[in-house]
């Protein structure tokens, strides 16, 4: 059997993400999505619920688990029992920071290997900042991801009131 985890901080998890999921569950026998628990971020979801919304919207791919994780993805994947490590790929500027992980992750761990996968174009915009971005200052983003994650995310921000000034990059 031939496994691959999947990790990041899916916060939250977008059509993108869902994207590369159903791709690499196509591709390898079992695909274990990681999130990531780090202590340096503060994101809008728990580990936990994230780890719940996860499972939510990929409840219909047999092949895919869900977990959460700490510390590096060479580690995590060799817990797993995996050899693969998936990426997704945006743009030419994922493709700079992301090489060089899966380089360092090669030298950290010369048995798992890093494989990128090249977002579908109608996603290739799509960052779950953008998404927290939009939906902070009340916009529609139901055509960013699930309608599941769409009332995870209106009830994070249910009653939030736009401040004086306060101003979206977009």
């Amino acid at each position: 059997m031939v496994r691959a985890i999947y990790p990041g901080s899916f916060d939250p998890a977008t059509f993108g993400h869902l994207d590369i999921i159903r791709r690499a569950s196509a591709l390898f026998d079992e695909v274990v999505v990681g999130v990531l628990n780090n202590s340096v971020k503060s994101p809008l979801f728990s580990v936990e619920e994230r780890v719940n919304i996860l499972e939510n919207i990929t409840a219909d791919i047999p092949n895919v688990k869900i977990t959460s994780f700490g510390g590096l993805s060479v580690n995590f994947a060799r817990s797993c029992g995996a050899k693969v490590i998936i990426r997704g790929l945006r743009a030419i500027t994922d493709f700079e920071y992301e090489l060089q992980m899966a380089q360092t992750n090669r030298v950290l761990a010369t048995d798992v290997d890093t494989m990128f996968l090249t977002t579908s174009l109608q996603y290739a915009y799509l960052s779950s900042t953008t998404v927290k971005e939009a939906a902070y200052f009340g916009a529609d983003i139901s055509k960013f991801v699930p309608e599941y994650v769409v009332r995870c995310v209106e009830k994070k921000y249910a009653g939030r009131v736009k401040q004086e000034g306060e101003n979206s990059t977009f």
